[in-house]
């Protein structure tokens, strides 16, 4: 169970973090933005888990719990966002995709201290325009609170990589497979399949950010060839592993 704490006032600013540096459950009284100008981070929620490489930014609104952990050597950025301006966002905890002018605007937020009266309101409010009108595009893995679910889960998520059926699984954990298919859609929204191979795409953003090869990456979660897996990530992540790591550099 998460450890659960009062509401704190949110940070703004920018700093290096470490590979495997965890911020735990917490909230905060406005809404925050997390960007990774390079590295990559996960937030964790009651609702699943979001994962932003370099050319996404996490929101979290006000009052939600979440947890950060952090990929590579992180160089974040931290953005509150006023009650205020929090209803021109959705009310839940997502991810968008970053543009140049959304980067540059996430980069001058967090980079220069302001040194005329109001530039960063102005600036928050060209941050807000351009989320508004950007698509969602989140890297969410959800989780479910079936135990018949969460123990095939489990198993998925101690080793990404393990190639066993629906019906495998179901023949450890006690369920069967028209079960456990039925829930992964009633609870999870989207398939089996799906689900795993979301999970995997979010194991494959921290080995790429962690320097693996393309054909390294793909054998670690379980792909039966780089193909494959090169055509998964793009699908989902909106660009090939080698411009990602490309882009890290």
């Amino acid at each position: 169970m998460p450890e659960t704490r009062q509401p704190q006032d949110t940070p703004s600013g920018a700093g290096r973090l470490p590979h495997g540096f965890h911020l735990d459950h917490h909230s905060h009284r406005q809404g925050q933005l997390v960007y990774a100008a390079a590295g990559a981070l996960a937030t964790t929620t009651e609702r699943g888990t979001w994962v932003a490489p370099a050319n996404r930014v996490t929101w979290t609104p006000p009052g939600f719990q979440h947890a950060h952990r952090f990929y590579g050597d992180t160089d974040v950025r931290l953005v509150a966002v006023p009650e205020s301006l929090c209803g021109e966002l959705v009310a839940h905890p997502s991810v968008f995709a970053v543009g140049p002018l959304l980067r540059e605007v996430l980069l001058a937020l967090t980079d220069r201290p302001e040194t005329r009266a109001g530039a960063h309101d102005r600036l928050r409010t060209v941050l807000i325009d351009e989320l508004a009108e950007t698509p969602e595009q989140s890297l969410h893995l959800p989780e479910p609170r079936d135990d018949r679910l969460r123990a095939v889960t489990d198993v998925l998520h101690a080793d990404p990589g393990r190639n066993t059926t629906l019906a495998g699984l179901g023949r450890l954990t006690g369920a069967s497979e028209r079960t456990l298919s039925r829930l992964f859609h009633l609870e999870l929204g989207m398939s089996f399949h799906r689900w795993r191979t979301m999970l995997r795409i979010h194991h494959g953003l921290i080995h790429l950010t962690g320097g693996r090869s393309v054909t390294e990456t793909a054998t670690a979660c379980g792909w039966s060839n780089p193909t494959s897996f090169i055509e998964a990530f793009t699908e989902v992540v909106g660009q090939t592993p080698g411009r990602y790591q490309a882009r890290l550099r």
